[in-house]
């Protein structure tokens, strides 16, 4: 195993990262989380400038991500780049008598 892949695998995310979409699919990054407001970091993938955070903290364009995980699926199911949790809808709380 390579030191940076060892090094991402120790790496607590920063909150709960939901499924992992199947190649060719897009990720559902809705939470504000994903967005850096003060800091524009290179990308991991492209190196371009992104605002965008994986999350793990990695700056990363979703479509990179989206990308990345169409040209490595098996290395994609280690949850790398996945969509957010689904939230909790506030009619699944319906409990009236």
């Amino acid at each position: 195993m390579s030191a940076p892949a060892r090094r991402r695998r120790s790496k607590a995310s920063l909150w709960e990262p939901g499924l992992i979409p199947a190649p060719g699919s897009l990720l559902d990054w809705r939470d504000a989380r994903h967005f850096d407001r003060w800091q524009d970091l290179p990308c991991v993938l492209c190196g371009a400038p992104t605002p965008m955070r994986s999350h793990y903290g990695e700056p990363v364009h979703k479509v990179c991500a989206e990308d990345w995980i169409s040209a490595n699926p098996t290395d994609a199911r280690l949850g790398r780049f996945a969509s957010d949790a689904k939230p909790k809808r506030v009619s699944d709380y319906d409990d009236h008598a």
